[in-house]
Formats: structure tokens, C-alpha cells, sequence
């Protein structure tokens, strides 16, 4: 089995995250000559306030974005 973690800041629907999974699973199974059915694809979603760049979290930087 093979498998894939993304990690990935919340809020995207069900239908956004369809997409990569489908197209990771589809890229691993080519390009690894990996059996589709053995490729699991987990998603990790981290809320805004969870995921720091650059020293601040996206919540503040979507808050303040010209703050340095």
C-alpha cells in the first residue's frame, strides 16, 4: 500500500478536495507502477490560526496583511 498525506489549510469543499486526490492517486499509480487500488490519499486539514508564514498565522496575516 502505498500512501499519500497532504496537508492542506481547512475550508475547501468536498468537491475541491476530490480533485487532487483523484489526480494524486492517478500520478502515483503511473509514474510509481503502483496498483490504483493500493494508493490511499489522506487529507489533513490545519485551521487558518494553526498555520504560521513567515512568523504569523494566515488568520493574521489575512487581518493585517501589510504588517510586517
Amino acid at each position: 500500500m502505498l500512501v499519500i498525506k497532504v496537508t492542506m489549510i481547512a475550508g475547501r469543499t468536498a468537491e475541491q478536495k476530490a480533485d487532487p486526490i483523484h489526480r494524486l492517486t492517478d500520478a502515483a499509480a503511473r509514474r510509481l507502477d503502483w496498483p490504483l487500488d493500493e494508493v490511499r490519499v489522506i487529507i489533513y486539514e490545519v485551521s487558518k490560526d494553526h498555520w504560521g508564514i513567515a512568523g504569523r498565522s494566515v488568520t493574521e496575516r489575512e487581518r493585517y496583511p501589510q504588517a510586517t
